[in-house]
């Protein structure tokens, strides 16, 4: 029996553990052929949105993974009409490397991965989550075994307290969350940026910047060495 050719995908990066883990999972398992990173970048600020982590960042993130990186900038503010105008031309650009597939690193919200699959819908393009349905308190505990070492670089203070907010990401910040959070901040009560693993030939040197709140929201600056 011949053997099955593993799907060659782009991977949805953020800067965070879930998507590097997703990584690491999909090479550890055969399950596609990484070929980039993609992410999308706010253009204003040359950061990514919700995390806000440099660009310079994401560029070391992707020397340490050895892929290539595929930036999206986005206006900001960004309409739908523009986003969706970007994507489609990102998408375009997937198609005419091959790529057939993109890796995303949700865990457990159905909506959000819903939303990706109508997005993906008629491009051409098939999306798949291989952490999906993981118990995420074992998944936690599976990365952190591994080597995945991350911070928290944006933390939302209604959900979690506030110094949260570029610590690393390990037991001991998970023991002191209140009750309720989740160990993977997957109901957005945090976001990380990732800095070592198994998925980076050599970690990120970096040092933490400045902690500021913005729109309700609490963000440590990670900025490389």
């Amino acid at each position: 029996m011949a053997a099955v050719t593993a799907p060659r995908a782009a991977l949805s990066w953020s800067s965070g553990k879930d998507c590097a883990w997703a990584l690491h999972v999909c090479r550890r398992d055969g399950l596609a052929d990484v070929a980039l990173l993609l992410t999308t970048v706010n253009a204003e600020f040359d950061r990514v949105a919700m995390h806000g982590t440099r660009r310079t960042i994401l560029e070391a993130q992707a020397r340490a993974a050895d892929l290539p990186l595929m930036a999206v900038d986005l206006p900001w503010p960004c309409s739908n009409a523009d986003y969706e105008a970007r994507m489609h031309g990102a998408c375009q650009a997937l198609l005419s490397r091959g790529i057939t597939h993109i890796v995303f690193g949700d865990l457990f919200l159905e909506d959000v991965r819903a939303y990706r699959e109508a997005q993906l819908e008629g491009t051409g393009l098939t999306p798949l989550f291989p952490l999906w349905g993981q118990p995420t308190d074992a998944l936690a505990e599976a990365m952190m075994g591994a080597g995945l070492k991350a911070r928290v670089v944006t933390c939302d203070p209604a959900k979690v307290p506030a110094d949260a907010a570029g610590r690393v990401w390990d037991k001991a910040l998970l023991d002191a969350l209140p009750p309720g959070v989740d160990p993977c901040g997957e109901n957005g009560e945090f976001h990380t940026g990732v800095w070592d693993g198994p998925m980076f030939r050599h970690p990120i040197a970096h040092h933490m910047g400045e902690t500021v709140t913005r729109d309700g929201f609490v963000y440590a600056d990670m900025i490389p060495a």
